[in-house]
């Protein structure tokens, strides 16, 4: 490790808290802006530039491509700190974090990519049904391979300058295969068919090609050669952020999207505080909210419901990075046992989200009042597959029993390659 490491000097953790001290000071343009995202089902030009100007697509970058390579423990105070002004906007941020998966592409498509890493507004990537159980096809013809197809759940399409969608196709032989193939910007069509009851400004619409599209072989990858090409990323590029092993990643992945429930239920705490101390009760003699002792109870309770939450995640990404610096990665149990941890918390912050709304009434359905944002926000977010309850519960449970182990994606992404 050099001197100039910034895992030595601490220069990387001192970045992180940068970044997250800025991420804090958008809160208030984000709520703000957050209706009108909520409108046009996407971040505002606004909110977009003042992201963008916070640093806060650069964080999962490498250094040598003008990124920071945080850790897992910035990254989850980042993210959350954003969530504390609009769901939306973090999630733009998690999902942005899916571009590492390009670095393993060859690198002519890199270099294609990347060139726009300093001057593009946003993220610069986006993924739809990439591993996902149906994607688009493709047929191998020379140079590359034609590409048609839709596919679902673009977060963020209407700000990339990319998307990376999920292929089928099939070998010479004849034996299937699945891959990533990177389209540009003009070679697909956005769908119109985000309409949600939250998350609405994460403009996570589907996406389509019309016809078929050429697209040129460096910019497809096997995903059979996905596990070889990321072991040679982590050897490429520098920063804590590319030192952990593959189920670490995956768990980074998870503590990313939990961190949006955390900041949201903090985001709905502080909304609480302020409307309690200025409203006055519908039938009862206290002169606010706040002065009602149930109401004390609901701000006591879903405080240490937040509290205990942060402490799951915090202590996780810690972890994460402290295996990161060992060179150590994560057992399948341990990946198991901590997800489900993590989902547990989304469901504790939910709680306290809704605890906190129904104490304060009719007032925060307005959709003026961030408080039922983050109410429906938290609710879409616990309904995304990799977080719901019941089936990582499921899978943690017969790891707890001695059963037979289900993988963490036994009912996604097809064994071929």
């Amino acid at each position: 490790m050099s001197e100039q490491d910034p895992l030595s000097s601490g220069t990387g953790r001192r970045r992180g808290r940068v970044v997250r001290d800025a991420a804090r000071g958008l809160v208030p343009l984000l709520r703000r802006n957050a209706l009108e995202g909520e409108e046009i089902g996407a971040l505002t030009p606004e909110t977009l530039r003042a992201m963008h100007e916070a640093g806060v697509f650069k964080i999962m970058l490498p250094p040598e491509l003008g990124g920071d390579a945080l850790g897992a423990r910035d990254t989850v105070e980042i993210t959350a700190a954003l969530a504390e002004g609009d769901g939306a906007a973090a999630w733009t941020v998690f999902v942005s974090g899916g571009i590492r998966n390009l670095l393993g592409f060859p690198e002519q498509a890199v270099e294609e990519v990347f060139k726009e890493a300093e001057t593009w507004v946003g993220p610069l990537a986006v993924g739809a049904s990439v591993f996902s159980p149906v994607v688009g096809s493709a047929r191998a013809v020379e140079g590359g391979f034609m590409v048609s197809g839709e596919w679902a759940f673009g977060s963020g399409c209407k700000h990339a300058a990319w998307a990376v969608v999920g292929v089928g196709y099939e070998d010479a032989e004849g034996h299937p295969h699945r891959a990533m193939a990177l389209l540009r910007r003009e070679q697909y069509t956005i769908l119109d068919d985000w309409h949600v009851m939250g998350l609405k400004g994460t403009s996570s619409n589907g996406i389509a090609v019309e016809g078929e599209v050429f697209v040129p072989g460096h910019r497809c990858l096997d995903m059979a050669d996905l596990p070889a090409t990321m072991n040679r990323v982590r050897e490429r590029y520098s920063g804590i952020g590319f030192r952990n092993g593959t189920r670490a990643l995956m768990i980074i992945t998870c503590l990313s999207n939990v961190a949006i429930a955390l900041g949201m239920a903090r985001g709905t705490l502080d909304c609480f505080v302020e409307q309690a101390r200025a409203r006055k009760p519908f039938n009862l003699p206290y002169p606010t909210v706040a002065d009602m002792p149930s109401t004390q109870v609901s701000a006591g309770a879903a405080r240490a419901m937040i509290n205990a939450a942060e402490a799951v995640i915090l202590r996780h990404a810690d972890e994460v990075d402290r295996r990161a610096l060992a060179g150590e990665d994560f057992t399948a149990a341990e990946e198991s046992e901590i997800t489900m941890d993590l989902v547990h918390a989304v469901r504790l912050c939910a709680d306290a989200v809704d605890r906190l709304q129904l104490t304060l009434g009719s007032s925060t359905v307005s959709l003026k009042n961030p408080i039922q944002r983050f109410a429906r926000d938290v609710r879409v977010l616990a309904t995304h597959g990799a977080i719901r309850f019941d089936p990582m519960a499921e899978i943690s449970g017969r790891q707890v029993l001695g059963l037979e182990p289900l993988s963490m994606f036994a009912g996604g992404l097809p064994q071929v390659g």
